[in-house]
Formats: structure tokens, sequence, C-alpha cells
């Protein structure tokens, strides 16, 4: 991330907000360029710590541990696509956030306060990252599965996403901007994936301790109590969301697939956890571990 130092690069389907972000780091990285390398490794580190605690709260592993955290920052070190910083990294942060209140939601004293938070941060990530409207998804069925259905939460949670269109519209209104926006809506396309050997090695070793964590919460799934259940079933439902993403976007960017990289965290976390034979942890990341010095001190 350091070594290989590059600007963000605006995409289409780039909120405002995040090329605000751009503009105001812009004057300070003319002096100092290395500001988006140093910005995005602290946003890793932010993520992965609040996913960890989130981990750790909702006891996804019998014991209190750091390999959520370290399964974040592995993986998000394997592609170095992702060194750089992004909306879909920025909101990342959001959507962490969100999955720990929607498994919270089980047992909440406030659950319209809640919901009508889950719905704000959900709008103003449209703002960074308009995709991420697509987690919509997850909030509907997040809070089916969380809470019976009751009326006036639903509607919180609405108000809650309409809250800031209505402000941002209402500044258009009377700065007379609506003439200067442009809607970026939707747009399928098929994404690629474009690596060196490094990258096609990467991505085998994710599958697989994907594939390996999946087998032992399988395992262990009927042994866990009922919230912590349906704590996992929201992360296999953020998980399916995150990857159906970069199929609306413009343009061949491996860079959005990032929003997958939280949900499967917790899950590569049981891999390392849960099986009697140390080897297969070892191995994965070990190799893990050998495959992110290769890509981040060697490829270009």
């Amino acid at each position: 991330m350091f070594l290989h130092n590059s600007a963000p690069q605006l995409q289409v389907m780039d909120g405002i907000f995040y090329k605000n972000i751009l503009l105001l780091l812009q004057p300070i990285a003319k002096g100092v360029p290395i500001i988006y390398s140093i910005f995005t490794f602290v946003l890793f580190f932010i993520q992965a710590l609040n996913l960890n605690k989130i981990a750790g709260n909702l006891k996804l592993q019998k014991q209190t541990n750091f390999l959520t955290g370290m399964s974040y920052l592995l993986v998000t070190s394997l592609f170095s696509e992702w060194f750089t910083l992004s909306a879909p990294l920025i909101v990342n942060t959001f959507f962490i956030w969100i999955w720990g209140k929607l498994c919270t939601l089980y047992n909440n004293p406030n659950p319209k306060a809640t919901i009508f938070n889950i719905g704000l941060v959900t709008g103003l990530a449209a703002f960074i990252y308009f995709p991420s409207l697509t987690f919509l998804l997850l909030i509907m069925v997040g809070i089916t599965i969380a809470r019976p259905f009751r009326l006036e939460e639903w509607l919180m949670g609405l108000v809650g996403i309409i809250t800031p269109v209505y402000f941002y519209a209402s500044f258009l209104f009377l700065t007379n901007g609506f003439t200067n926006f442009n809607f970026p809506g939707f747009h399928l396309s098929y994404p690629h994936f474009f690596g060196n050997q490094w990258a096609y090695a990467a991505l085998f070793l994710v599958t697989l301790a994907t594939l390996v964590g999946i087998y032992f919460i399988n395992i262990n799934f009927r042994r866990q109590v009922v919230q912590t259940r349906k704590s996992w079933q929201l992360l296999f439902l953020y998980l399916t969301v995150a990857v159906f993403v970069p199929f609306i976007n413009t343009g061949l960017n491996f860079t959005y697939w990032i929003l997958i990289t939280a949900p499967i965290a917790p899950i590569i976390a049981s891999a390392f956890f849960h099986p009697q034979k140390k080897f297969i942890p070892q191995f994965l990341h070990w190799s893990m571990l050998a495959i992110y010095v290769a890509v981040g001190f060697f490829s270009k």
C-alpha cells in the first residue's frame, strides 16, 4: 500500500459525498501524496476492530479472539486493487455497523430508533457509493429474520432512508443545483477478473478458506443459541447481497468486490478456529501470508 502509492480514480457509480472527500484530500495530497495510503490503512484497521468486536459480542465463536479482525486484514491485503482508497472501501464501514445492529434487533429494547438509524446510514452510504442501495434487501430481510412484522418499525426504516435524500434535494432546490445533477442509475454488467498468478492463487485460497469455514459453521450451527444462529443467517445474507453488487456497476473494476471481505472474514475466522487438526488453519494462514508478501512487495 505504501510502496506502490497511487491516487484513487473516480468511477461512474461513486457518489457526491465521496467526490467531496477526494476534493478535501486533494490539496493535502499535492504536498503529502501518501495521505491516500494513510487514510486507507486507518480505515482497514477501524473496520477490522469493529468487525472483530461485533463478532465477539455475538459469540460467533465459543471463545473471544482476534481471528475475525486478523482474517479481514489478511483477505483485504491479497489483491492490489484493494490497496487504494475507494468508495466501496468507505461504505464497508457503514455495512459492518449495519450488520451488527441488525443482529441486535432480536432483543433490542428500542428497535424503532435502531431501525431508523440503520435506514439513515444506508441512505448516507448511497451518497458515497450509489449501488449501496442494493443493501436495502439486506435490511428488509434482516428485519424480517430478527423481528416479527410491525408496520411502524418498517416506516421508521423508510423515513431513515429518505431523510438524507430529503435534505440533499432541499439543498439542490435552494441552490438551483438540479440542472447539474446526474442520476447515476443502475447498469447491469458482467464483472471480469484480471490478475497475475499471485491474484489467482489468492482467489483460490480465499475460496478454499471460505468453504472450510462454511463446513465448520454448518457442523456447529445447531449447538449455538438462537441469537447466534440468526446472526450467522444475517451474515450469509450480507454476503449474498455483497456478491450481487459488482454486477450492477459500469466498468470492469475488481475494486467493487471489496464489499465481500467483511462478511467472509468471520467465516474464514471459523476455518482458523474450529479444526482440531491445526495443520489446516496453519496451511491456510501461512499460504495467504506468503501471497500477501508476494503481492505487496513484488507485484506491480
